[in-house]
């Protein structure tokens, strides 16, 4: 039997995407990757003004809609004003990209309350909220890709991050639980779970001699991951080489996982 398989299901041209957290780190690596692979990007940001990905992305001959919104107390309301802004700056939406995360170092004895519910707002809630409203248009259109930015704390419990492992971890099975839900739909929904990268989330453990050097001494790969290595991983599970996964978390972690 001859295979179906053409270079051109590697490509997303034509469709819309909404990256979370898309102005700097993963985000931004995601949405320009994406706007390469032929994609108009619009991005969500929180302070500063994601000028730098606009560049890259209209560049790359791709229209450009950026949104600011803080995720920290997002209600489904505030999520479908979201969703429906990147829709109706497209006119579309096939691609959503739930990236924007925070994370909070305590002591479990010390950690505060209101410490722990902003995390899982920024990290679990909106990712549900705004799938929830992807979904929406998604599930009737018949197709449609979310991709969920977990870690490798989704399976680890981590060092003082209790909220943050916590989050991380409900996030695969939220993704697991709408893969179930919205397959046969012609909807995918998949995460990442990116390793140590470099990014503002891991500039404290970089600064820091000892834990780096611990770090890197389980890191096969013996350096930091960066952004662009998390781009090409969404870049597929958005494509349709990726069609036939669903529910999957994929670890990009420079070998952190066989080590």
């Amino acid at each position: 039997m001859a295979s179906q398989f053409t270079a051109e299901m590697m490509l997303i041209e034509g469709r819309t995407a909404l990256v979370t957290g898309g102005g700097t780190g993963i985000g931004a690596g995601i949405a320009i990757a994406l706007s390469r692979c032929g994609a108009d990007v619009a991005v969500t940001y929180r302070s500063h003004a994601p000028d730098a990905v606009q560049k890259e992305v209209e560049a790359a001959g791709r229209r450009f809609h950026a949104i600011k919104a803080d995720f920290a107390g997002l209600d489904a309301d505030a999520a479908e004003r979201i969703v429906a802004e990147a829709h109706d700056a497209f006119s579309r939406l096939d691609i959503l990209v739930n990236n924007a995360g925070m994370i909070e170092r305590t002591d479990a004895l010390e950690i505060e309350q209101e410490a722990w519910r902003r995390v899982l707002q920024v990290n679990l809630d909106s990712a549900f909220y705004l799938s929830q409203a992807a979904g929406r248009r998604m599930v009737p259109a018949g197709s449609g890709r979310i991709v969920n930015i977990a870690s490798l704390l989704s399976f680890q419990g981590g060092l003082r991050v209790h909220a943050y492992a916590a989050g991380k971890h409900a996030l695969v099975g939220l993704t697991k639980s709408l893969c179930n839900e919205w397959a046969g739909t012609g909807v995918t929904v998949n995460a990442i779970a990116p390793g140590y990268i470099a990014t503002d989330n891991t500039q404290a453990l970089r600064d820091d001699p000892k834990r780096s050097a611990e770090l890197m001494a389980r890191i096969p790969a013996k350096r930091w991951g960066q952004p662009e290595d998390i781009a090409g991983a969404a870049a597929f599970l958005a494509s349709d080489a990726a069609r036939y996964v669903n529910g999957h978390t994929l670890v990009v972690d420079g070998g952190w996982m066989a080590r």
